[in-house]
């Protein structure tokens, strides 16, 4: 019973946003999200062996870390399987796959170190991170963090594949530039990819911006326009509330709430 206990308050503070201890726990996982994905980013550039000694250990700090929380998470869910094929529990296998994945090829390895900002899902999607923002907030920063993971996770994918044999990728913000004008359609010619690998990913790249990004822009607008709508509803409703005062002359009894004059014989109210 205990056990049950410990494990359904440990489930809660992994999950929640409301709580300080919730907010400590997940603001650090966050950090280290982060974290990792500026390490990532580092290690794209000419940088000292010292320096990408340290980054590569304290992303195997990290990945450390990640196990622990998901074995966690894996260990007090109520529903185990299904939490298993679950969507986090997914994206936080794919965040920890290298941690196991270590005697294998390496660029395969660093490939999926990119995926590890979809980490951050959990948080943005909860309610309780806009508990004092409106709607449409919330639906602009989930679109934001779409358009910037996708962007962040093609860069690195393309960097990654690209950068051993095509000098055009020389660091992460060389596949950066690439991403950002392949997925605007814009299509600068100046930076392409060279490989069968390189060349697939960008039309994966081109497919999941046209699959997610129209959807989530139409979203915040039938947003947009429903919350325009209402309030042009309240401005009408409240420019008709009607305050319950007879008129001393003619005697109606409801007038607007700005009312000077009563509408019907002009006297004064």
């Amino acid at each position: 019973m205990l056990r049950e206990k410990i494990g359904e308050k440990i489930s809660f503070y992994l999950d929640d946003l409301a709580t300080p201890v919730g907010k400590l726990i997940n603001t650090f996982i966050a950090i280290l999200v982060l974290t990792s994905a500026i390490s990532f980013v580092a290690q794209t550039y000419d940088i000292s062996e010292i320096t990408r000694h340290r980054l590569n250990s304290l992303d195997q700090i990290i990945l450390i870390i990640f196990v622990l929380e998901y074995f966690l998470r894996l260990a007090v869910a109520k529903q185990k399987i299904k939490y298993f094929f679950s969507l986090y529990a997914i994206i936080d296998l794919v965040a920890i796959l290298p941690f196991f994945l270590g005697s294998m090829d390496v660029a395969f390895i660093r490939l999926l170190r990119w995926f590890r900002i979809l980490r951050l899902i959990r948080i943005v999607e909860s309610r309780s991170l806009f508990v004092n923002k409106t709607e449409d907030i919330a639906i602009l920063f989930r679109i934001l963090f779409t358009l910037l993971a996708i962007v962040f996770i093609f860069s690195g994918l393309v960097y990654q594949i690209e950068h051993i044999s095509n000098p055009k990728f020389h660091n992460f913000l060389d596949a950066f530039y690439f991403s950002i004008f392949t997925m605007t359609t814009v299509g600068y010619s100046d930076v392409m990819p060279i490989s069968d690998a390189g060349k697939l990913t960008t039309v994966l790249m081109v497919l999941t911006g046209i699959a997610l990004i129209p959807v989530q822009l139409g979203e915040l607008f039938k947003r947009l326009i429903k919350t325009a709508n209402q309030n042009e509803l309240n401005n009408e409703i409240r420019n008709e509330v009607r305050q319950e005062s007879a008129c001393p002359s003619c005697g109606l009894a409801f007038h607007d709430a700005d009312a000077k004059f009563c509408k019907i014989c002009g006297t004064m109210l």
